[in-house]
């Protein structure tokens, strides 16, 4: 179904605040599932290609999320994360932030339909430039965007494409039926 015939048929509702954080968080927690899965296979088949991978998979750097969920452990809990706690913090750091942007996005689509065009692509787009880009380098949690090669870009705006996709996918599908 084409993205204009969505935005004609979801004009027909009425706009909600609730439905809308309630559907863009869970199409954005669904979509930092399959975003993960998408990464585990992108990485799979460079590694077999013997190309560049992700930095944080492949040297002794942590990944942001888990810096971050490490910053968040210290400064609210002043709690040290063990190694064995390290990956499901990482994680909870990953399905929050994605949770909570889509949510945003669930409630922009409510108000402004037309940020849906483009079927959800220029959503994560736009996560993937303020996120990774830009508040992850500031914060300290990676190295600045100048710092790594084209093809971690590339990896990491392709998976986020696949991260906008999936959450409007699943925004509109349950703005349309469980939540309509």
């Amino acid at each position: 179904m084409s993205v204009i015939n969505s935005q004609e048929s979801l004009q027909n509702h009425q706009p909600s605040l609730v439905k809308g954080l309630a559907a863009g968080a869970i199409g954005g927690l669904v979509a930092s599932w399959v975003m993960e899965r998408f990464q585990y296979a992108w990485m799979a088949v460079a590694s077999n290609k013997d190309q560049t991978r992700e930095p944080a998979e492949t040297s002794n750097e942590e990944p942001a999320t888990v810096k971050a969920a490490e910053m968040v452990s210290r400064k609210f809990f002043r709690h040290e994360l063990a190694k064995s706690e390290k990956k499901i913090a990482g994680d909870a750091v990953h399905y929050a932030t994605g949770g909570t942007s889509a949510a945003a996005y669930g409630v922009a689509a409510e108000f402004v339909p037309e940020v849906t065009a483009g079927a959800g692509i220029p959503f994560g787009t736009a996560v993937w430039l303020v996120i990774d880009e830009g508040a992850v380098p500031l914060m300290h949690l990676s190295k600045g965007p100048a710092e790594y090669p084209l093809s971690t870009h590339l990896y990491a705006l392709a998976s986020h494409f696949v991260y906008g996709v999936t959450t409007e996918v699943v925004r509109r599908s349950l703005r349309r039926s469980v939540l309509s």
